[in-house]
């Protein structure tokens, strides 16, 4: 092999790497496309992907917290939102609470149950797979016994349009097409290739390793390509749905905490090697702490995005959520030891999670089996950890 040939592969080598869940899905999607004949591709179909997988990507991001700190996880979070659900269709439809106190009680709920949780795991050191086994079991029996096995329903429209609704500016939005969606695709890959430019510089002005500029304008443009299109294809529908615009907050945010911030960057720490962490002067403990705490709370968040999308709190609300929250962190690079794992690569482990269902169920593929194909999923990306991990270190 030449010595260009050598280069070729190495940079090719190193951008599948570097995206392997990215090419993952953009395949997945293209399989599920050619099987269902172009449904799959339809504009309400992506924004079906959206709405029905949104609470997934807002869990996954909390959970991703909690594996970050050594591979542990949090079995409650299916049961805190099936809870705070029904305290939400209490609160706004039985008692008729004005809609945004009830909204901050039940968030502030949801950091109470954090904050219980997180005191026996991180300052009585009860192992977190009990503790939140615990909470399944607790949070989901409160919140039956408050529902008394009924369905509450008949939320406002008020409440319901801040999640279910979409943009509609009556000057670009009018016609068949909404070009909001268009100009909003376009202001967020700018300010994507911005970052990613700015970032790259800068690790390479502090002497970190840095992307080379072949992968790093492969990627970005990729990525914006992938965003346009979806763009365009909720143009032709109902334009940007709200729900998109809490998801691209919540996102940015976490993405902020664990990758710009010291305080970020000890949950990496940690999930490392917890006794050199513990050594340096970090207190362990606060971040064990803050990490069930933060799952709890954006699972109270998505009990507020679940009950608008169905519009209503019923008593198996939440069945399997944990489940979905796991497979998406750790389908998104999230390392079973702790320590690895990014916010983006949870989201896109979800996203992969949803079109997995979404074209299972458009293609008619059997429930039960659409099981045994997410199982596969979800094991295939452990052992390509683990295999990975293993390599590296025999080659160190």
């Amino acid at each position: 092999m030449s010595t260009n040939q050598a280069a070729l592969w190495e940079k090719t080598k190193s951008f599948l790497l570097k995206n392997t869940m990215v090419i993952a899905l953009v395949l997945v999607y293209l399989f599920f496309i050619i099987k269902s004949e172009g449904r799959m591709f339809l504009p309400q179909n992506v924004n079906n992907l959206i709405m029905q997988n949104s609470y997934v990507v807002i869990l996954a991001v909390g959970m991703l917290l909690c594996i970050l700190t050594g591979g542990n996880i949090d079995l409650s979070v299916g049961a805190t939102v099936c809870l705070v659900g029904a305290i939400a269709g209490i609160l706004m439809v039985n008692l008729g609470w004005n809609i945004y106190l009830s909204m901050i009680i039940c968030l502030l709920i949801g950091v109470a149950i954090g904050v219980w949780q997180g005191f026996w795991i991180a300052y009585v050191r009860v192992p977190p797979f009990i503790v939140t086994l615990a909470g399944m079991l607790l949070f989901r029996g409160l919140a039956q016994a408050l529902l008394g096995g009924l369905t509450i329903s008949g939320f406002s429209e008020e409440y319901l349009a801040i999640f279910n609704n979409y943009v509609n500016i009556p000057a670009l939005d009018s016609g068949v097409m909404k070009f909001s969606s268009i100009i909003f695709g376009v202001i967020c890959c700018l300010v994507f290739i911005f970052a990613s430019v700015f970032t790259n510089i800068n690790k390479k002005r502090k002497g970190y390793d840095a992307e080379k500029p072949s992968t790093l304008y492969t990627r970005v443009a990729l990525i914006s390509a992938i965003v346009m299109l979806l763009m365009y294809k909720l143009s032709l529908y109902k334009g940007i749905p709200y729900i998109l615009l809490w998801l691209i907050v919540i996102v940015a945010i976490y993405t902020y905490i664990t990758a710009k911030t010291t305080f970020g960057r000890h949950f990496y720490a940690l999930g490392g090697n917890e006794k050199a962490t513990k050594l340096s002067g970090i207190n362990t403990n606060r971040i064990y702490f803050s990490a069930y705490v933060n799952v709890s709370f954006l699972s109270a968040l998505a009990a507020l995005v679940v009950a608008a999308r169905f519009t209503s709190a019923n008593p198996a609300a939440g069945t399997n959520y944990e489940l979905d929250a796991i497979g998406s962190c750790f389908i998104g690079g999230a390392s079973a030891y702790g320590g690895i794992g990014k916010v983006s690569g949870a989201v896109i482990g979800a996203v992969l999670m949803g079109v997995l269902n979404l074209g299972m169920n458009i293609i008619g593929v059997d429930s039960n089996f659409q099981k045994v194909v997410k199982g596969l999923v979800l094991l295939a990306a452990v052992i390509f950890d683990v295999v990975s991990k293993r390599r590296a270190l025999k080659s160190a």
